[in-house]
């Protein structure tokens, strides 16, 4: 059993600084980092370490091949990595020492995944495996779709939100994964009650995971309501805790565990990954989850 990662490559430009930068400010930041990132890179890492069987399917520019070289030895099945000419998708991100972050992207290579490429892609997939995919790469329609054709399960994160997610055939998503303003925009409601009845009305055959920040997650499964608590730890950065979230998630329900303690076990690697700083480098391992969730019990 896999999960097939359609996501990003994103060359992450990490800068440390006391505050956001204002309009017509110059800011000096403190540290500077250039590292792995990009939700679907780090969704795939956090399944990797999680222990599932991962196939990435991306696009990165000839130059950052070593960053292909990095997933590949997080065990990750780069097979359907390819290079282009085009530069590859980076991020600008400024944190805070309240361990917040802000944001600039560039989608590059990451908007060059083709109908053809998910084809080939999914030509020797196995009808237990999962597809996964964000909001940062182009497609994403036809991933939906070709997965969902192929009688595959679909877990769909449309981060970052933008108005073509509305548009997209959520129908056709088995898991969407959102936080609490992806949420509110594709529901139009900003109350959790309203949230979860449009969810239930207008895509009943499609399980919803809100994550509500330090508030936990609530997961919609049929007629049920999950409601998880977040554990309470001392936060670092941000960065990558909702890619980690979603990768331990996956990884715990593909594989038929329950959903509660599927989505304990998510919430405990997401905790521990905000405790570090950076992206892919704060995904915990394994090991680090289970001996965590161990000292909460």
């Amino acid at each position: 059993m896999a999960v097939i990662n359609f996501g990003s490559i994103n060359i992450d430009h990490v800068y440390q600084v006391d505050h956001f930068v204002q309009p017509g400010e110059t800011l000096a930041s403190s540290h500077y980092q250039q590292l792995l990132g990009g939700k679907g890179a780090n969704q795939s890492i956090a399944l990797a370490r999680a222990g599932s069987d991962v196939w990435h399917v991306g696009k990165v520019n000839q130059v950052d091949a070593s960053f292909k070289q990095t997933m590949i030895r997080e065990n990750i099945n780069c097979k359907h990595v390819s290079c282009t000419d085009t530069a590859s998708g980076h991020a600008i991100i400024q944190v805070t020492p309240s361990g917040e972050n802000a944001i600039v992207l560039f989608g590059g290579a990451n908007h060059e995944l083709s109908s053809k490429d998910i084809m080939q892609a999914l030509d020797a997939a196995k009808s237990t495996d999962w597809v996964l995919t964000q909001n940062e790469t182009s497609a994403i329609a036809d991933v939906i779709q070709q997965a969902k054709e192929k009688g595959l399960k679909v877990a769909f994160n449309p981060a970052p939100m933008t108005e073509s997610v509305k548009h997209l055939p959520l129908d056709c998503v088995d898991l969407l994964i959102v936080n609490e303003v992806e949420a509110e925009e594709i529901s139009g409601h900003a109350q959790l009650d309203k949230i979860e009845e449009y969810f239930r009305h207008n895509l009943p055959q499609t399980e919803v995971i809100i994550t509500l920040g330090k508030a936990g997650v609530r997961m919609l499964k049929k007629e049920k309501t999950i409601d998880v608590p977040a554990f309470s730890v001392t936060a670092v950065d941000t960065t990558a805790a909702g890619d980690t979230f979603i990768g331990y998630f996956l990884s715990a329900y593909s594989n038929h565990t329950e959903a509660k303690t599927a989505l304990v076990r998510a919430c405990a690697a997401s905790a521990l990954a905000v405790t570090k700083a950076g992206a892919a480098q704060s995904i915990p391992s394994k090991e680090e989850v289970n001996r965590f969730v161990a000292k909460q019990q």
